[in-house]
């Protein structure tokens, strides 16, 4: 069952402002380490960048969340399988949000081009819970 939608869209050009303006204090704060190393062997860094931003927006809005209520932008990683399919992981404030909300598994798409990235995400619920 779907538990929530969530997708979001971000012009390319302004997470690399915020790269160029604010550096590491900046991919820190929003990307995990692992999410920094993928995008940053890419040879389009900053779309990737921007696509995980979106990713992360597009998953908080299935939380219902935003960035408040106790989730970060590092309690939601995006990894990706061998064959490059992206998934979500979540942590800390996004897995009790998700868990509260009655959250399996959250299907994330992404993509991106020079000038816009743009993510879904899809929450669902494997089985049906009682309560």
């Amino acid at each position: 069952m779907i538990v929530g939608l969530g997708t979001d869209i971000i012009e390319t050009v302004r997470i690399g402002q915020m790269i160029e303006r604010h550096g590491e204090l900046f991919l820190q704060r929003v990307f995990t380490e692992q999410e920094i190393r993928y995008c940053q062997r890419r040879r389009e860094a900053i779309q990737h960048y921007a696509g995980r931003w979106a990713a992360k927006e597009s998953v908080m809005k299935t939380l219902g969340t935003g960035m408040t209520r106790g989730v970060g932008f590092q309690d939601i990683e995006v990894v990706n399988k061998r064959n490059g399919q992206p998934q979500i992981s979540l942590k800390s404030g996004a897995a009790d949000a998700a868990e509260r909300l009655g959250i399996d598994e959250v299907f994330i798409t992404i993509s991106h081009c020079r000038s816009y990235a743009t993510a879904t995400a899809i929450a669902v619920q494997h089985t049906a819970r009682t309560g």
